[in-house]
């Protein structure tokens, strides 16, 4: 799973008041499919996109009235890496399964209006899972068989009513 992995680390510190930052700055770093090191610090594997990710992140905090740095790093041992790509992977694996049920639902229906417009959102939440989904674990090729297996059906079902 992970192996020598280098890491890019935003340490940040925002004001209390206003809360308006500390939730943009939280949600961003979500979407980003972060690792929780400590309180104010996080991780991503390290490439050219975290890297600017950050960069811009942590100019928005002091922009914002706090301090942040970014920081190239590498765990201090093999365990504390896999921990957290195992922790990373968790995070979307959930997501993955999610995405799988709904798939798996949406076979049972005849209604194929609705399952066009799931397979269509289904994708859309795999690609932005996919965006952070850095140590991807065994749900991921699941839940991409799902939908493309909802997909065909709906296709299926296209070809039979005409």
């Amino acid at each position: 799973m992970a192996g020598n992995v280098d890491w890019v680390l935003l340490s940040y510190k925002l004001p209390r008041e206003p809360s308006n930052p500390r939730v943009v700055l939280w949600r961003k770093l979500r979407r980003l499919g972060v690792a929780q090191i400590v309180d104010g610090l996080v991780a991503l594997p390290a490439d050219a996109r975290t890297k600017e990710h950050f960069d811009w992140l942590s100019d928005e905090v002091a922009a914002a009235g706090g301090e942040a740095g970014t920081w190239v790093a590498r765990a201090g041992s093999l365990r504390q890496e896999r921990q957290l790509a195992v922790r990373m992977a968790e995070a979307v694996a959930g997501e993955y399964r999610e995405i799988t049920a709904t798939a798996v639902a949406m076979l049972k229906l005849a209604d194929n209006i609705a399952r066009r417009r799931t397979v269509g959102r289904l994708r859309r939440e795999l690609r932005r899972i996919g965006a952070r989904d850095f140590f991807p674990p065994p749900e991921r090729e699941v839940a991409h068989r799902a939908v493309e297996e909802l997909a065909n059906a709906t296709v299926e079902l296209d070809g039979a009513q005409q």
